[in-house]
């Protein structure tokens, strides 16, 4: 029964993180689709800090979000990608909180600025688009992230306690 229930809660956490993320990204869709972004959602990318459920979630999220915001086809595949490695990786390095965020934001700088210069045809050199999309993933992951961290520390053994066990 507990098994069911962990499984239940983590199927739970997912949802409600990849609901988080879509919510987000449309809401401010004007800077969360450009060559130079910033998504207020990527903030969520610290949650993998906190629960596994993140993994999934972030992923979900981001494919929801990129399919509802219009986005070509290659944005969909890649950036969707880009949000699952970032995420993978920050929930490998969670033992230490300032190590988390980085996977996601080396994953979107080197992967999202091909889908913008070659899906998108941006006239931009490909290199200026790697610094600003850089940017805006400090500023989300970093920044945001570790706000958000800040917030959910008192919280997490009431909203995580499955996974902190």
């Amino acid at each position: 029964m507990k098994q069911t229930r962990s499984k239940a809660l983590e199927l739970t956490q997912a949802a409600i993180i990849a609901a988080l993320y879509v919510v987000l990204t449309i809401v401010f869709a004007p800077i969360s689709f450009a060559s130079s972004q910033l998504r207020i959602a990527e903030a969520l990318t610290i949650l993998p800090l906190f629960t596994s459920a993140a993994v999934p979630g972030l992923f979900v999220g981001c494919l929801i979000a990129n399919i509802l915001g219009g986005a070509i086809i290659w944005d969909i595949i890649f950036g969707s990608l880009a949000t699952l490695i970032g995420a993978v990786f920050s929930y490998m390095l969670r033992k230490n909180r300032w190590l988390v965020p980085i996977p996601a934001i080396l994953a979107n700088t080197v992967i999202i600025p091909f889908v913008i210069k070659y899906g998108y045809g941006e006239n931009m050199p490909l290199l200026l688009i790697m610094l600003y999309i850089a940017l805006g993933e400090i500023a989300g992951c970093y920044v945001l992230g570790e706000l958000l961290a800040t917030a959910l520390m008192p919280l997490k053994n009431r909203l995580f306690k499955e996974d902190l066990k």
